[in-house]
């Protein structure tokens, strides 16, 4: 089951038609900010509208007084239960009739004595815990929604805060095992800095784990499930792809293109062709056209779209697109619109996708093609041709000296060449950066890098932080611009074949899948696993589970890889289900940011 479907089914069932004995008793849905964008992927207005929700209000802003009863759900913090107790401090003023109070994870001793004590009390009808405190961003991919996370963890100054940022994230981490019915064993990526931290995050995610199990036995049960993993990595693990001009869709338009909010704002012409108008569309996986695109490189888009185009024209017995070209222009598909009105809504997908596609290739020809090459020869060390690159500071100068390329992809072009050679004097640091001319507020980006476990200033005594063996993939068909494959590609291909290296890579002693628990993989009896649960928890994928955390961020590149595995057909891959996920989604641009704010506290 993906994870939108997850996370909608525990909204629907445990909160929203918990809370419905009367289908006209309308309610108000109150959220904070990790609720709303759980709702906001997951489910649509509509369907709360049919529950009787009428409204749905940020606990965080002022709201008008209601008539009715609210439905929190809200993540059980100090912030959201002072405004739930602020809501009905004047009984003769109380926000809403009654609340039914739901928390996105455990709720700490101290809050719900609190919540108790004060006035509100007498108008809780329920106080539940529903455990699902993750955001379901893609179908294979979450997000904890904590950015400032990368700033505690890898940030020496803020070691105070490190503690309960742990405690916090694990606690997120062990409601997706749970909403997941899942008891994976833990591993995590060992090695010196920062790495250190992970083992503390480990156990702090089993002892959680633990819990859960406690309070339901059958997490973990079922046919092979004693396989399932839980790898945790820091954003140190891969310093290079985060940093690359990626061409697959998907990742270059969220590179290239000002999305906000997974929003694409463009100028498209009316339907009768007339008049420009500013146009918006949501990429999400409502989209099935975006969805079957994302992860296509870039040269394959437009005709794809063409030719999908041309079989839609078909079906529907409309003149296609002109001529017999390749690749389809905004402006034929204007003139299919002034033909077919009828079709203007199955027609605005094609165009948005075009749209889309011609944006991102206006900015790849406009130097971003350059900026590819040099990217890739930083990262892979080699040429198109495979042969090793004697001199990368010839390839390197003529963009640092280029005024027309931003300061931003000059600093990734340093950082690329930096990581390559495992650092570099201090004297060539500051030669680098007085010849990209970076701005003197952008220059802790690069020596913050440091904080993540990366050598920056070469030095021969500091311990080199190993990582697993690179596979080689180049082959006739690889894209010269798109040689790089993300390190997290290889260790889960390592993982599903059990050849993930355990020293670099260790098992969290007590772990699953060190012990015997559940060693047969043999389906649990019915009699003895679930008898108790109904028929429509059963229905899931009873195959192992992958689970990969990043802390710090994912990119859009590693996300991909994350469908790649799971689409294999070759024996072991095809029984494994991968998710990735991460503190927070992160762009070039993202990641960047929070190198360069990671000292602000």
């Amino acid at each position: 089951m993906a994870l939108k479907a997850v996370v909608c089914k525990r909204i629907m069932d445990d909160v929203i038609g918990a809370t419905v004995k009367k289908k006209k008793c309308y309610r108000a849905l109150v959220v904070d900010q990790l609720s709303m964008r759980m709702i906001s992927a997951c489910i649509r207005m509509h369907d709360l509208a049919e529950y009787g929700v009428t409204l749905v209000e940020d606990i965080e802003k002022k709201r008008e007084r209601l008539g009715m009863e609210a439905i929190y759900l809200i993540q059980p913090s100090e912030k959201s239960v002072n405004h739930v107790i602020d809501d009905f401090k004047e009984p003769c003023y109380a926000q809403y009739k009654a609340a039914h109070i739901f928390f996105t994870e455990t709720c700490p001793d101290e809050l719900f004595s609190k919540l108790c004590k004060a006035h509100v009390h007498q108008y809780i009808r329920t106080l539940k815990e529903i455990n699902v405190a993750f955001m379901p961003y893609e179908r294979q991919i979450f997000s904890l929604d904590t950015p400032e996370s990368f700033n505690i963890y890898f940030n020496p100054h803020r070691a105070n805060n490190r503690s309960a940022m742990i405690e916090r994230m694990a606690e997120q981490i062990a409601t997706l095992c749970s909403s997941l019915g899942e008891y994976p064993s833990v591993r995590y990526r060992s090695g010196h800095g920062p790495c250190e931290r992970n083992l503390e995050c480990a156990q702090m995610i089993q002892t959680k784990l633990d819990k859960y199990k406690a309070d339901d036995p059958t997490m973990g049960e079922g046919p092979e499930k004693h396989q399932s993993q839980l790898i945790l990595v820091d954003r140190g693990f891969d310093p290079v792809s985060p940093l690359l001009h990626e061409l697959t869709y998907q990742a270059m338009a969220y590179d290239l293109l000002p999305i906000e909010n997974d929003v694409y704002r463009y100028e498209g012409t009316s339907a009768g062709g007339q008049d420009v108008q500013d146009k918006e569309v949501l990429l999400d996986e409502n989209d099935d056209m975006w969805v079957s695109l994302r992860h296509c490189h870039i040269a394959n888009v437009s005709q794809t779209v063409t030719r999908k185009l041309k079989e839609f024209a078909e079906e529907k017995k409309m003149a296609g697109p002109p001529g017999n070209k390749d690749k389809t222009s905004m402006k034929d598909l204007s003139q299919m619109l002034k033909r077919m009105p009828q079709y203007q809504k199955d027609l605005r997908k094609y165009s948005t996708q075009l749209k889309l596609a011609e944006d991102c290739m206006k900015s790849f020809q406009d130097g971003v093609d350059k900026l590819c090459k040099v990217e890739q020869d930083l990262a892979m060390g080699t040429d198109a041709d495979g042969e090793k690159i004697k001199d990368q500071m010839r390839n390197i100068v003529p963009i640092l000296l280029d005024g027309k390329i931003s300061a931003y992809d000059k600093l990734r072009i340093i950082l690329l060449y930096i990581i390559g050679k495992n650092g570099i004097s201090e004297e060539n640091l500051h030669k680098l950066i007085q010849h990209a001319q970076i701005p003197e507020p952008e220059r802790p980006t690069v020596t913050n890098m440091k904080m993540l476990g990366v050598n920056i200033i070469y030095d021969p005594r500091a311990p080199s932080q190993k990582n697993i063996q690179r596979k080689e993939r180049i082959t006739e068909q690889t894209y010269q611009l798109s040689r790089w494959t993300p390190v997290i590609k290889d260790l889960i291909e390592d993982a599903c074949i059990d050849k993930l290296d355990k020293k670099l890579y260790p098992y969290l002693k007590g772990s699953a899948n060190t012990a015997s628990y559940g060693s047969s993989g043999q389906p649990r009896s019915a009699r003895y696993g679930y008898w108790h649960k109904e028929k429509g928890q059963m229905d899931q994928r009873s195959g192992p589970r992958l689970i990969v955390f990043i802390i710090g961020g994912v990119s859009y590149s590693e996300m991909r890889t994350a469908y790649e595995i799971s689409e294999m057909k070759s024996a072991p891959y095809n029984k494994w289900e991968v998710l990735i996920g991460s503190t927070h989604i992160i762009t070039p641009e993202g990641f960047l940011s929070d190198l360069r704010d990671i000292n602000n506290s």
